[in-house]
């Protein structure tokens, strides 16, 4: 179970969309810790809806499921807020406070999980993801547990791959602390913003 659940990881896991800006951005910006904190979260968000979908829990998935839309406003505006945030900064704060970085940590790992888990689709997602590799919901806790702990192995190696070849990028490129890079990720995070409220109205 937890090979299939690594390879489930990593096939649906490959990083996309508004964490995979926020990502990219707090790596340029904060360093290669952010960008891994950030994907922890969003990590973190699919685990949930793997252990939703794999153990079964139809209540929580058909309450998620029915009342995705208002959720998805939430995430829509979540991400609105962050974008218009990234183009009010010129600069980013590179090198805060030591008393403020573990607070600044827990606020990255807190944002990229709010945006993740304002996805409810992505039960149907795991729910696909399980039934092409076989896997049909099961009673045994280890069986679980393991294919849960390996969705997270699967999608953390996408988050961690991006923010390693982003850090090398930086440090190339000499990219750090450049005020137009929080307009361009800033402007980036609006258009997924505009991307989810046109499907929201559409459907």
């Amino acid at each position: 179970m937890l090979g299939k659940g690594i390879c489930i990881g990593l096939l649906f896991g490959v990083p996309a969309g508004a964490v995979g800006s926020m990502t990219i951005q707090r790596t340029l910006t904060k360093g290669y810790q952010a960008g891994l904190l950030t994907g922890l979260g969003s990590s973190a968000a699919d685990c949930l809806y793997a252990a939703v979908g794999i153990c079964g829990l139809t209540l929580i998935s058909d309450f998620l499921l029915k009342h995705q839309a208002i959720i998805n406003l939430f995430g829509g505006c979540l991400i609105l807020t962050m974008g218009i945030k990234m183009l009010r900064h010129q600069t980013d704060a590179a090198n805060p406070q030591p008393g403020d970085r573990a607070a600044d940590g827990l606020k990255m790992f807190l944002s990229s999980f709010t945006v993740g888990i304002t996805n409810p689709a992505a039960i149907m997602t795991f729910l696909f993801a399980f039934s092409w590799f076989g896997i049909s919901g099961s009673r045994n806790l280890g069986a679980c547990l393991a294919l849960i702990w390996g969705v997270f192995l699967g999608t953390y190696c996408w988050w961690g791959i991006l923010t390693a070849v982003t850090e090398v990028m930086k440090r190339k490129r000499k990219l750090e602390n450049c005020g137009w890079l929080n307009h361009i990720f800033g402007f980036l995070m609006i258009a997924f913003t505009v991307v989810i409220f046109i499907r929201l109205f559409v459907s």
